[in-house]
Parts: structure tokens; C-alpha cells; sequence
């Protein structure tokens, strides 16, 4: 069946159809949580050295509950991250594609904020080890406000200000 303009039915309006530009979407989702996924790994990995290096017990209980924060972040935003891979293997060809890629949507957006609270809270941790808990905080609280602004603000202004994708699912709600 065909659309009033000619287009098949479920297609959008670059050729593509429905299930397309799922798999497409999936693909990106997936092609981006890899650029995404070295460095919370790094971090993660880093986190979890900390414990074993000889100056670990002259750390605050200020520095230990800051770390406590960072590695749990770290941890949280990692398996969010890798959520989407794991679960795209377990519900291989259940035709429900569409459904895992907005859970995967999902999982990654939590992944990367928890990862921002993350990169917060150890150069929060680095930089009261190493200097002034007055500049950890200010470090922390400048690099808060630029993930806040380069990874949410920016992108909601622009999708605010753009016009709607048709086949965004919330337009056919």
C-alpha cells in the first residue's frame, strides 16, 4: 500500500522504510557507544587501581566517599553502556528490533550521564588529592557545567529549535 505521495507505505522521505531506518538507527547507536565505551573503560579501570597504590591510606574520608561516587559511576555507566551490545545478542532475530533500539536509546543516555557525574567526581578526586579541596571543587563544578552544556543543553536547544522529524515515534503518538 502507498502513501498519498507515492512513497510505500511505512517509508520515510529519503527512500528508506520503517524497518531501514531501524536497523540504520541501531547501527549508529551502537557505532557511537563504541567511541563512548574505551574511555569509561579506561576510567573504570583506573578507579579500580586506586585501592591497591601505597598512599591509599593517607586519603580523607572526604577522598574516599568521592571515590566511592566515581567508581560506582564508572561501574554504572559502564554497564549501561555496554547494555545495548549485550542485549542486541540475547534478542537476536526476535524480530523486536525497534523495541531494543529505543531501550538501547535509553540505557545509553543514562550510561552517558552517569558517566558525566563520573569524569566529575574523580578530577574532583584527583585535583583534591593533588591541590586545594577549594580548587577540586571548582574544577569539579566548571567541567559539571560544560558536560551539562555541551552534552544536554545544546542538543535539547537544537532539537527544540529544529522542526520535528516525521518518523520521530513521539509525532505518531
Amino acid at each position: 500500500m502507498s502513501q498519498a505521495d507515492g512513497r510505500p507505505a511505512g517509508s520515510a522521505g529519503n527512500g528508506e522504510t520503517r524497518q531501514e531506518r531501524v536497523n540504520r538507527e541501531l547501527i549508529e547507536l551502537l557505532n557511537e557507544l563504541r567511541v563512548a565505551l574505551p574511555g569509561v573503560q579506561f576510567l573504570l579501570a583506573f578507579l579500580l587501581i586506586v585501592p591497591f597504590q601505597p598512599t591509599v591510606e593517607s586519603i580523607t574520608d572526604f577522598q574516599r566517599a568521592v571515590y566511592f561516587v566515581a567508581l560506582g559511576a564508572a561501574a554504572v555507566a559502564t554497564a549501561m553502556l555496554i547494555a545495548p551490545a549485550a542485549q542486541h545478542r540475547v534478542l537476536f532475530r526476535q524480530r523486536d528490533k525497534e523495541k531494543l533500539l529505543h531501550r538501547s536509546n535509553r540505557s545509553a543516555f543514562v550510561g552517558l550521564l552517569v558517566l558525566a557525574v563520573a569524569i566529575t567526581a574523580a578530577v574532583l578526586l584527583v585535583v583534591d588529592v593533588l591541590y586545594s579541596r577549594a580548587l577540586a571543587w571548582a574544577t569539579a563544578g566548571v567541567l559539571a557545567a560544560l558536560l551539562v552544556w555541551w552534552w544536554l543543553a545544546v542538543p535539547y536547544w537544537q532539537r527544540a529549535h529544529n522542526p520535528q522529524d516525521p518518523l520521530d515515534d513521539r509525532a505518531e503518538e
